[in-house]
């Protein structure tokens, strides 16, 4: 008889996608042997989310929750492979519930997310793994996140039913039903026009670096596509990069993006007319922006391929 082992569970739930006390259970069960774990498992139907993993699930729901006075916030993403599914009152309560258990954590990561405790399902993962089972597709909890700076009240906006969430952080000693229309707005915004930063200052330095190289090397193809006489020396072309830079940067940083409600201003400019009318400062710090499957490849799929294959196999 083989020992139970912490790394054999984990080996165990690694192969088999089940859930960490499903494993323990198994192998307790049938001695140590993992193999016969393995069937074990199948046999007890939990070890079906396991074939399902390798499926691309790129569809899904984001769901935020806040305190009521407005200092924490978080939000989750959770995947799946059709937006059916994400309609599913079942996996629509579960995200929910995540989002639920993310506010009352101290920290949160995706990962941290799993090994929370989920009712009597045991873990967040244990749940997940249940629920892939029942409803028969791939799904994944993809990003999670809290807000709670001090001095800051956080407001949020959902797009879509889901598909795209954003929280903002508002610094301001006004009440968070005061800057709500204010914050909500500015959301608004962010789902709409998808900037990156919140203003210059936050700009990371890595995009900021490639962005710079980027255009540089638009400003010396077009400067060799003139004629040579009229061709600028270099010292012209590095002080014109630095103007479509900061063009650039306008485009995908919050504050200086074109306010969507009345183009004659932008964010900053209207957070500030805000601020004014109300009395007390407020200043954009934070943005979360979580929309459904970006930067996941998705796997098309050829409907008649499909069918052959099935018919071959």
């Amino acid at each position: 008889m083989a020992a139970v082992t912490a790394a054999l569970v984990k080996e165990l739930r690694e192969m088999t996608g089940a859930g960490m006390m499903d494993c323990k259970k198994a192998l307790v069960a049938t001695e140590g042997d993992i193999e016969k774990a393995v069937d074990y498992l199948r046999e007890n139907g939990l070890a079906k989310a396991a074939k399902k993993a390798g499926r691309v699930a790129a569809e899904g729901l984001t769901r935020m929750a806040f305190a009521a006075d407005g200092t924490a916030a978080a939000m989750v993403e959770v995947n799946s492979e059709t937006d059916f599914v994400a309609k599913n009152e079942e996996f629509v309560e579960f995200v929910e519930k995540l989002a639920d258990i993310s506010l009352n954590a101290e920290k949160v990561c995706a990962e941290c997310l799993k090994e929370m405790p989920y009712g009597e399902e045991g873990t967040v993962a244990e749940a997940l793994t249940a629920k892939i089972a029942k409803i028969g597709e791939n799904m994944n909890i993809r990003r999670a996140v809290k807000c709670n700076t001090p001095g800051v009240k956080y407001v949020g906006y959902a797009h879509g039913g889901g598909r795209i969430g954003v929280i903002i952080g508002l610094k301001t000693e006004a009440s968070v039903d005061e800057i709500t229309v204010c914050g909500k707005d500015v959301a608004m915004q962010a789902a709409s026009m998808r900037p990156q930063f919140v203003d210059e200052a936050s700009v990371d330095p890595e995009y900021l670096a490639h962005e710079k190289e980027v255009i540089l090397a638009q400003a010396i193809n077009e400067n060799n596509e003139l004629p040579e006489g009229k061709r600028k020396p270099q010292e012209i072309i590095e002080k014109m990069i630095v103007g479509r830079v900061k063009k650039s940067l306008k485009e995908v940083c919050l504050l200086d993006q074109p306010f969507v409600k009345d183009s004659n201003m932008n964010v900053r400019e209207y957070v500030a007319s805000c601020a004014k009318a109300l009395g007390k400062d407020i200043q954009v710090v934070e943005m979360v922006r979580y929309e459904v499957g970006e930067g996941i490849e998705k796997r098309q799929e050829n409907f008649a391929e499909e069918v052959a294959k099935q018919m071959q196999g």
